[in-house]
Formats: C-alpha cells, sequence, structure tokens
C-alpha cells in the first residue's frame, strides 16, 4: 500500500505544484535575513568584550565559562517555545525576541556587578529563544522549493550579525566604554516597525492535529540533538576562549575579537555553500564532510602561528557553519507536526547544552589554559562525525 503524507505535507506539495514561483519572496527573505543580523549581533557580541568585561567587574577567568553559559543558558527555553509559537501562530514573537535581545545588548554596558550581568544576559537568552523558533519555522515559506537556499540565506543574517558585532563592539568600548554599547540597539530600533511585515504569518496548530509521534522521532532526535550540541561547543568554545587566549598572550582587545569576526563573517560562505549542495547532494554527506573538516581545521589552529591562524579559522568557520541550517531542516523534518519545536531543539536546546559544556570548561581554562577547552572540544568533533552517519536524509534530496 502507497504511503500517504500528512495532510500538511500535501497541502505543501500540491500547492508548490500549482504554482511553484508564488512561494518565494525574496524582498522578505532579505529581510528577515537582516532581522536576523541584528538579533544574533545583539544577542552574541559578548566574547569581543568579555576581557574588558573581567577586568571591569574585577572577575576572575575561571568564570568566564559561567558568563558565556548565562548568555546561552535561555535558548534552552526554545522547544516549549516553539511549542507555544505552533500552538498560537502569528509572527509577534519574532519581534518580541528581536527587541528584548536588543534591550538586554544595550544593558550590558551599564552592569554593576556579577549578579546584575547575569539577569542581563539571561535576558538576552530568554529573547534569542522568542526569536527563533517561529523565525525558523516561517523561513521555509519564504524559499518556494528550495528550502535549504532559503535557510541559508537566513542563517547568513544571523552569522553575520555574530561575527561582526563582537568586533563592532570591541571598538566601541576601545573608543568610548563599555557604558556606550547602546549605540549597537539603535538599528533594531529602527527595524522594529518593519519586523511584522517581512516575518510569515504562522497558522496556529489546530489542537485536533496528528500529535507528536515521540516514540518514533526519539531516535533521530536524540542523535540529531547530540551531535548540534557537539558542533556548538566548538563554535562557543572558539568564540569564548580565543579572545582570552590573545590577551593573557599580550594581545589587545580589537584583535582577539577579529578572531571571532573572521571565523564567523567567512563562515556565512558555508552557510550559503551547505544549503546550495544539500539541495543537490543530501544532507548527510554534506555534514560528514563538513564535520571532517573542522576537526582539521580545529587542530591546525591549535598548533598554527602568525599569518595561519587567520587563515586557518577563516576555513574552520566555513565547515562548521555549512552544518547549520541542515540540521535544522533535518530536526524540521523529524518533527513535521510541530516544526517550530523541531528547531527549537535543534538550534536552542543544542545551544544550551554546549553552554553547560563551556561553564564546565572554564576551570579547565583557569586551571591549565584557554587552549585547554578547545582539545577537549575538538574530541567532541570528532563523536559529531559518528553521530552525523547516523542521521536520516530527506527524502526528497536522494
Amino acid at each position: 500500500m502507497r504511503h500517504r503524507p500528512p495532510p500538511e505535507f500535501a497541502m505543501e506539495a500540491s500547492t508548490a505544484t500549482a504554482s511553484p514561483r508564488s512561494h518565494s519572496h525574496p524582498a522578505r527573505l532579505t529581510g528577515m535575513s537582516w532581522t536576523h543580523f541584528l538579533n544574533d549581533g545583539a544577542a552574541n557580541y559578548l566574547p569581543g568584550v568579555l576581557p574588558a568585561i573581567l577586568i571591569s567587574l574585577n572577575l576572575s577567568v575561571a568564570l568566564a565559562g559561567t558568563i558565556m553559559a548565562a548568555l546561552l543558558m535561555g535558548q534552552a527555553l526554545q522547544p516549549l517555545v516553539g511549542i507555544f509559537a505552533d500552538r498560537v501562530g502569528g509572527r509577534v514573537m519574532v519581534a518580541l525576541g528581536l527587541a528584548g535581545s536588543s534591550l538586554g545588548g544595550a544593558l550590558v554596558g551599564f552592569a554593576s556587578g556579577f549578579w546584575p550581568l547575569l539577569g542581563i544576559l539571561m535576558l538576552i537568552g530568554i529573547s534569542n529563544a522568542f526569536f527563533h523558533p517561529q523565525a525558523l519555522a516561517g523561513i521555509r515559506r519564504l524559499g518556494g522549493e528550495r528550502p535549504g537556499t532559503a535557510m541559508s540565506i537566513f542563517m547568513v543574517g544571523g552569522e553575520v550579525g555574530r561575527g561582526v558585532w563582537p568586533a563592532l563592539a570591541s571598538w566601541v568600548v576601545v573608543q568610548w566604554g563599555l557604558g556606550y554599547l547602546w549605540l549597537l540597539a539603535l538599528p533594531a530600533l529602527v527595524t522594529l516597525p518593519f519586523v511584522l511585515h517581512w516575518a510569515p504569518r504562522l497558522p496556529p496548530r489546530d489542537a485536533n492535529a496528528t500529535p507528536i509521534a515521540w516514540r518514533l522521532h526519539a531516535g533521530p532526535l536524540s542523535r540529531l540533538v547530540a551531535f548540534s550540541a557537539l558542533r556548538s561547543l566548538m563554535i562557543l568554545s572558539v568564540v569564548t576562549y580565543v579572545p582570552l587566549m590573545w590577551a593573557q598572550g599580550g594581545g589587545d582587545l580589537t584583535t582577539g575579537a577579529s578572531f571571532i569576526t573572521v571565523m564567523l563573517v567567512v563562515g556565512v560562505i558555508g552557510n550559503l555553500g551547505g544549503g546550495r549542495l544539500s539541495d543537490r547532494f543530501g544532507r548527510r554527506p554534506v555534514l560528514i564532510v563538513a564535520m571532517s573538516i573542522s576537526v582539521i581545521m580545529l587542530a591546525a589552529f591549535l598548533m598554527a602561528e602568525g599569518i595561519w591562524l587567520w587563515i586557518v579559522l577563516g576555513v574552520l568557520g566555513i565547515s562548521l557553519f555549512a552544518t547549520l541550517p541542515l540540521g535544522i531542516l533535518i530536526a524540521q523534518d523529524i518533527l513535521p507536526e510541530n516544526r517550530s519545536l523541531g528547531s527549537g531543539m535543534a538550534l536552542g536546546l543544542a545551544n544550551a547544552l554546549a553552554a553547560l559544556g563551556v561553564m564546565l570548561l572554564g576551570p579547565v581554562a583557569a586551571l591549565w589554559a584557554p587552549a585547554a577547552p578547545l582539545w577537549i572540544a575538538l574530541g567532541g568533533g570528532v563523536v559529531s562525525i559518528f553521530l552525523a552517519s547516523g542521521l536520516p536524509e530527506h527524502a526528497s534530496a536522494r
């Protein structure tokens, strides 16, 4: 007997067949990518100014991981937010997320101590949890027949924001001080009125819709979350501990932040290339090859000197971020009954688990050196290659 797809898949397929071009919205997709740029920029510039914050508040390097974890732990709420977002539909949570991330980013420079700083960073993390599930679920509606390419374009905005903002924030701090970080929130303030026009309005999930088949999805979803967490641990370890390595070696704040910028901005090539390659060759082969290159490049970085540091970091960014849109698409395909929940688990829950790892690695960095956590993250990258080989492949990519 021929397998019948779920109603939502049948509806999407028939609509795409009838008018494939009508579902492609490049202008709105560009706007959403810009919104992602602002949100992730405001939510992720902390590593670029972390050495200055530690000095300003007289904090130990051992607390660097805890501070980063406070920023990222709020993302653990993304699966719950995803369930709620699918239940209510709409798009207002995208705007609320951008507003909260930008407000928190503006307040970082005014933190008077360790605990107020943690509270501000948790506000940023929770706002990030509001932004991503609804935005990621809606992006598929703007890409027409090329969801991989659409997801890549959207993710490019976020990765460029994560790359540019640390260097920009460090420049602001060097020029005027931590108290002027509020300047970085002004572009989001101007953009907020447009967000509700760009973001797709998602239909609310029917209370009588097909329930989530947890027993069916538990295996592949667990592998995907583990893979995404280990990949995120590599990224977060680099952005947290490389600037500290540079500062402890006598380097200046701006150059240390520029290492992050190079990895994340050059990584845009991977965001775009990963999505396009997956549309052609399938997602699983791209994941395996990209993570293998990532492990090799991180090992090379830890042994490199001079100009090679920048080159290797660029290649590392390309390979790591080629996997990011693919993991989200796989999660949405694993949970077709609730794509916002799938997005939240692949991104938010995985990042939260990686944040716990970064926090635990803080004392390791203080006891030995900031390079020690990177070697541990490299070992996690090796494990992620084997996890990638067991992830499901999307049917249309075969």
